[in-house]
């Protein structure tokens, strides 16, 4: 139905602006209009009632926009702007702020609540626990064994639940240590394959490679550290906090001694199928005399003893008894090594003297302070790029921290030390150095442990480290019993030493003798597959197989002699280097060993029911170990350095955080991780805490 109104403007329009009564009709009168609209458009049809519109000529009559429309959009733009602002700038930026001010009540409020709800939920009783039952036989072992110990065939926590019920009658595989090897093997196993035994002197594993940053207060000691039994839980095994001192190996039992509650030694036996020696290394004393005098930082109690010593030097230097010449020795820190663990615990001593020790300590302390980096090479870092070795060495003597390379220690006393260094023309020139603090950090050496299984096999030749092949195998044990991983071991690469294997098959197809046999280069082509295979390590060294068989082929033939071909894979041993001692290496180790472990297990069920029992199991289940290098890096004060198959890169502030970052990623628990987070915010905030404990 049409308006009153409306009538009124169509009756004034001419009749050439009636034509088309549809579409004005239609724009006017929308019945759905809004309620704005609907009075806008009277009013302004009130408005333009008496007024008549101009006459226009029919021939160039345009389409006219009806007045209420013209009127609609005017008076809409007009109604806004007269609407008063009743909220200014200010006023809408403080309403924001308590609005959001509020939220983050709301929402901290919930969480701090639901904090307390489920910390309130973890003090409960538990009274599963009332009736346990144990077996006879771990409350009281037979006897047995070469030397009549106890043997812990069965351990006291076996009949714990039915999951490890099932476990007792599986292989029992005992772990030496609770390092990174261990704690990678540990990670890599599947559940219920094997009755896990884990035996080591700590019941916590040790993040080494952030050890120097606790020496000095940067780090808190137990966030380097996590407890052994929390690992150990996930595969169901057990811990027993002992230390294990000689293996039987024929018969397969660990000897394995631990103090009781009268101090007196106790020793039984471990019955173990497959043995994993995971014990780690020592610092090598070289010889030197007088060791007892310095520290060494290989445990979390080393730490805590270094952290001691620095601060009650420190507190002596400013007593008033303590005269200008004893000051200046207690604040002289020697460094033995210029390797990565000297590199940065030097970084970090510095760090802590300059950023925190004007804080709390007379002034006089600062200017007295001297640091000396004594390394037997000509750089430090000497296995990193040589391009990374300048660099930390032009930031230390940007910060004064003396390195002395080309010297060797002679000797060690408490108050200075002896050492012998190169000159300019190459003549040795002995010098003395005053101390009141040494850090010996020179290479690595074997355990006692590892010594006597060293000395108990003829085979073992190595002085250093227990050798292996290249499936981790203790070189003179029983084929797959025993495994060594991580710095107590090295992988033995005598390629040469295995040709006859290599051409055994060859040399039974031919009906020759593997020694006076010769090969053509396709045959030489399918020996150098069965190296790589059995020793990865060389297949750098294995690219270009024509150049090689073209050098070694001395009477150009076309054909390789036995003596050739052993010259060829000479040559090849000695271009390999043994594995680094570090962390990385270790865990990849560990890792390979979890893998190959759930291998075998997978395989165990077949080889049974077709009665294998002997034979190379590990070869014919999984490859050999191949060891990849995923770079070095280390902190040299405020700064980092990082060499990655021979990309290199180093900076300041930014390359500090890319190194925690790595760090903070290979943690091995997100207890950890938050630990470490709060551990640096603290150090930035309040500094780091200069007390004895």
């Amino acid at each position: 139905m049409l308006r009153s109104g409306s009538s009124r403007v169509l009756a004034r329009l001419p009749s050439t602006s009636v034509a088309r009564p549809a579409r004005i009709s239609t724009l006017i009168l929308d019945e759905r209009a809004s309620t704005f609209r609907q009075s806008s458009t009277s009013q302004c049809l009130r408005k333009y009632s008496h007024k008549p519109f101009p006459s226009i000529r029919p021939k160039y009559t345009p389409y006219l926009q009806p007045p209420s429309l013209r009127c609609h959009a005017r008076t809409a733009t007009d109604l806004s702007a007269a609407l008063p602002n009743k909220r200014g700038r200010v006023v809408r930026a403080l309403y924001r702020v308590f609005a959001w001010t509020g939220f983050f009540i709301l929402i901290s409020g919930g969480l701090v609540v639901a904090f307390f709800a489920y910390d309130a939920s973890t003090y409960r009783d538990d009274n599963s626990y009332v009736d346990i039952p144990v077996s006879v036989s771990a409350l009281e072992p037979r006897r047995g064994g070469p030397k009549n110990l106890p043997i812990a065939e069965v351990l006291v926590d076996d009949d714990d639940s039915e999951e490890m019920q099932k476990q007792k009658n599986k292989p029992k595989l005992v772990i030496l240590g609770s390092g990174w090897g261990s704690v990678a093997l540990l990670k890599s196993l599947n559940l219920d394959d094997y009755h896990i035994t884990v035996v080591s002197p700590v019941n916590y594993f040790l993040f080494t490679p952030m050890l120097p940053s606790a020496t000095v207060g940067t780090l808190e000691l137990r966030s380097l550290v996590e407890p052994i039994r929390r690992i150990v839980q996930r595969v169901r095994g057990h811990f027993l906090q002992a230390e294990a001192v000689g293996v039987e190996f024929s018969e397969r039992l660990l000897e394995v001694q631990q103090t009781d509650a009268n101090g007196v030694l106790q020793h039984f036996y471990l019955p173990y199928d497959k043995l994993v020696v995971g014990v780690g290394s020592t610092t090598n004393p070289h010889g030197v005399k007088g060791l007892e005098s310095c520290f060494f930082l290989k445990s979390i109690d080393d730490a805590r003893n270094i952290r001691n010593r620095i601060l009650q030097n420190l507190e002596r230097a400013v007593l008033p008894t303590t005269s200008d010449e004893e000051r200046r020795r207690l604040l002289s820190f020697v460094v033995s090594g210029g390797g990565p663990t000297g590199v940065e615990f030097a970084a970090e001593l510095f760090d802590m003297l300059n950023e925190d020790l004007g804080r709390s300590f007379p002034k006089i302390l600062r200017n007295e302070i001297s640091v000396h980096v004594i390394q037997s090479r000509g750089h430090i870092l000497n296995t990193y790029d040589e391009a990374l070795s300048k660099y930390a060495e032009a930031r230390f003597a940007h910060d004064q921290v003396e390195v002395l390379t080309n010297s060797r220690v002679k000797e060690v006393r408490t108050d200075k030390i002896i050492f012998t260094q190169k000159d300019e023309n190459g003549q040795t020139v002995t010098k003395e150095l005053p101390m009141g603090f040494c850090l010996w950090s020179t290479g690595v050496s074997q355990t006692d442990f590892c010594k006597r299984i060293s000395d108990s096999l003829p085979v073992q030749t190595n002085k250093h480290a227990l050798e292996t092949d290249t499936h981790l195998r203790l070189n003179g044990t029983p084929l797959g019993s025993v495994y060594a991983i991580g710095d107590c071991s090295t992988v033995q690469n005598n390629i040469a030493d295995h040709l006859v294997h290599f051409l055994r098959s060859l040399a039974y197809q031919k009906g020759k003798d593997p020694e006076t046999m010769k090969i053509s280069f396709a045959e030489w082509r399918g020996v150098a597959q069965q190296v790589k295979k059995r020793f990865p390590q060389a297949s750098d060294h294995l690219r270009r197989l024509d150049r090689l068989f073209q050098e070694y082929d001395k009477d150009q033939n076309g054909t390789l002699d036995f003596g050739e071909m052993h010259e060829l894979l000479t040559q090849i041993d000695n271009k390999l280097t043994s594995l680094p001692a570090t962390a990385q290496r270790a865990h990849q180790q560990g890792q390979y060993l979890g893998k190959k472990f759930n291998k075998l297990a997978a395989a165990a069920p077949g080889m049974q029911a077709n009665e294998i029992f002997d034979g190379d199991l590990d070869e014919a289940v999984y490859k050999a170990f191949d060891y990849h290098h995923l770079g070095s890096l280390a902190y040299i004060g405020n700064s980092a350095v990082f060499d990655y198959n021979g990309l290199s890169f180093s900076g300041g502030l930014l390359a500090v955080y890319l190194w925690r970052s790595v760090y903070f990623a290979q943690s091995v628990s997100m207890r950890t991780r938050v630990l470490l987070a709060m551990d640096w915010s603290k150090r930035a905030l309040f500094g780091r805490d200069l007390m004895e404990f």
